[in-house]
């Protein structure tokens, strides 16, 4: 990996699945005016993470990067895997070269198994690129957003903030910021329409790009 990779690219991963860091990832893409990469797909039934992120972010298809791995059932990627007969090489897993900022998405949460001997976070720890963490503003948020970044620092992995998405919930941002000791970058409120008109507003008005350097 290059120093210029390292520079110009960010993790997007969260506490769980559905969390809602496509939509997110598809958000700061576009506001980046950058590139999109998944590494690892799985589930392909009704479309696939990048698809998304084409019709969400209105960016050109060359900048959607195509998957390093493309598996047909929507499992933890070990198990998606397995059951198509193959195995992810997570060593050869690493951020392609672009001339512009690239959004990088994780699967599930920080600790989705790629094998049975690696997960995401062993990638992210390997990377060293910043990495922000989408989760919910619902109940259970705080004790899952501040064991994912327990899990991201002991591994040295650097934390460029957390991103909300949800409802409001002042005093479940307060405390996530204050005991997490992170950057809260904004947040994405739940949207009746989708789009790649409604989404850009949306996250101009939910995340002051500022917090977005890297």
């Amino acid at each position: 990996m290059t120093h210029a990779i390292v520079k110009r690219a960010v993790v997007v991963t969260g506490t769980d699945t559905g969390v809602g860091k496509t939509v997110f990832a598809a958000g700061l893409a576009r506001a980046l005016d950058g590139c999109y990469w998944k590494p690892v797909q799985a589930g392909i039934q009704g479309g696939t993470d990048s698809q998304a992120i084409a019709r969400l972010s209105g960016l050109p298809t060359e900048r959607i990067l195509a998957e390093k791995w493309v598996l047909r059932r929507p499992l933890s990627p070990h198990h998606a895997a397995a059951l198509d007969g193959v195995e992810i090489n997570a060593e050869t897993l690493n951020p392609p070269v672009v001339p512009r900022p690239l959004v990088i998405e994780g699967a599930g949460g920080v600790m989705v198994p790629l094998n049975r001997r690696r997960t995401y976070l062993d990638l992210f720890a390997r990377w060293h690129l910043p990495v922000i963490l989408c989760a919910r503003t619902g109940l259970g948020t705080i004790n899952h957003t501040l064991l994912s970044l327990a899990a991201l620092r002991d591994r040295g992995v650097p934390v460029l903030g957390v991103a909300l998405i949800g409802d409001e919930a002042a005093e479940t941002q307060s405390i996530i910021a204050e005991m997490g000791r992170v950057r809260i970058l904004g947040r994405l409120p739940r949207l009746e329409r989708l789009n790649s008109v409604t989404l850009p507003a949306a996250f101009h008005q939910g995340f002051p790009m500022d917090g977005f350097r890297f």
